[in-house]
């Protein structure tokens, strides 16, 4: 039995989404915007020259983000090899859950909750319900603010008082940092375990726990302990399908939290090298018949909300040059896809998500052009090639 593997690259976004601009974002094109500033020199910092993804490109990165949104692409221009292709999301958001269930073949059938940019952007009721749950007299913070900021701003009148740093952005979440030791990584999980049934009845995506070490004189540095309490996905995934047909998912990074949990059999987590070390021992054990469900997160984490391109272009370096240990795992007739869940445009103002679509790169079934497809259809051609019953939403797309 052949076995499947999609590897999301969290916010590798290719540009050229039809309502962009419904989002503020017509024209983020965070691939096409960090190849074009490679190759003009304004991405040096820790490597040099145009951006370079020869496996990726060779399978047909380049062609997907020009097919996406006609933007150049300088240093991407390989001939295709691989399936290769774009696809559009459909359901209102540009966030990680959103992004992965519809990749599962779930759209979001309803608005997600967000919370005002105001100070304080909580209700006065939902702050006290946090510090009873903390079990302190108040909390920080409190408005829309970027994750390393806050700690940053609020780490040392944190570990002054003890209370926790709570915090939000255009996106549908809500964020609570803590130290990991002052405050303890398990008294933040329980508060936001506590905290989440209500935030979900809100139809708030998720609650985060956002651990951190560091000391006012060290500085402040979030640990790899993030934690994910997301609403359950309204109906059965790619995921819940596999499993249901007797087979194993493999989750690795943040997937099992994504999904509440459901659908996983094994979970892999840790930092991006950890992860890519995770995915080339599932190439090498996984079992036939199984899905490997991967998200590699530092991308968004560490290089789109903080707007550095060229870490961004590291990072998009350092994961291609991973990819032929990986690749040398598979066995014929397995089928890989790389994508994304949305963008992240590290040349965006701000220091939010970016509405873009996503590009499709697949290994295993030759060369094959799919065109612009929909995010459904993604997992679509999952279950298809591991003869999963078909999805509502979605098609194959298997030559």
């Amino acid at each position: 039995m052949t076995r499947a593997f999609l590897i999301v690259m969290d916010s590798v976004g290719c540009g050229g989404a039809p309502d962009a601009a419904d989002f503020g974002d017509e024209g983020a094109n965070t691939l096409a915007h960090i190849a074009q500033a490679c190759a003009a020199g304004r991405a040096d910092a820790g490597r040099s020259g145009p951006l370079r993804m020869p496996v990726l490109d060779g399978l047909g990165l380049g062609a997907a983000i020009r097919l996406a949104s006609g933007a150049e692409t300088p240093g991407l221009a390989a001939t295709p090899t691989g399936l290769w292709g774009a696809a559009t999301e459909v359901s209102r958001g540009k966030d990680t859950p959103t992004g992965h269930w519809e990749l599962a073949g779930v759209p979001v059938p309803w608005e997600w909750t967000t919370f005002p940019d105001t100070d304080p952007a909580f209700p006065p009721d939902l702050l006290a319900e946090m510090a009873r749950a903390a079990g302190t007299e108040g909390t920080l913070c409190n408005t829309h603010a970027s994750g390393t900021e806050v700690i940053e701003r609020f780490g040392a009148e944190h570990l002054r008082t003890g209370w926790p740093i709570c915090y939000t952005s255009v996106d549908s979440v809500l964020q609570i940092a803590a130290h990991e030791e002052a405050f303890g990584l398990d008294r933040l999980l329980d508060v936001c375990e506590t905290l989440a049934p209500r935030l979900h009845a809100m139809k708030v995506g998720r609650v985060i726990a956002r651990p951190f070490l560091g000391s006012e004189a060290t500085g402040f540095v979030r640990t790899q302990n993030r934690r994910d309490f997301a609403i359950a996905p309204p109906a059965p995934t790619l995921c819940d399908r596999v499993q249901a047909a007797g087979r194993r998912v493999h989750a690795i990074g943040k997937i099992k939290d994504i999904f509440s949990g459901r659908g996983i059999d094994t979970v892999a987590k840790g930092s991006d090298a950890a992860l890519m070390e995770a995915l080339i021992a599932a190439g090498q054990v996984a079992e036939g018949g199984s899905l490997t469900f991967a998200n590699f997160v530092e991308f968004d984490s560490l290089y789109g909300h903080r707007r550095d391109v060229a870490g961004y272009a590291r990072a998009l370096e350092w994961f291609d040059a991973q990819l032929p240990r990986f690749l040398a795992t598979l066995r014929p007739g397995d089928l890989a896809i790389f994508t994304a869940d949305h963008g992240n445009d590290p040349t965006w103002h701000g220091t939010e998500h970016t509405r873009e679509r996503v590009p499709v790169v697949g290994y295993g079934v030759g060369v094959h052009e799919v065109g612009i497809v929909g995010f459904g259809d993604i997992g679509a051609t999952i279950g298809a090639h591991l003869g999963i019953e078909m999805f509502d939403m979605g098609k194959a797309m298997l030559p």
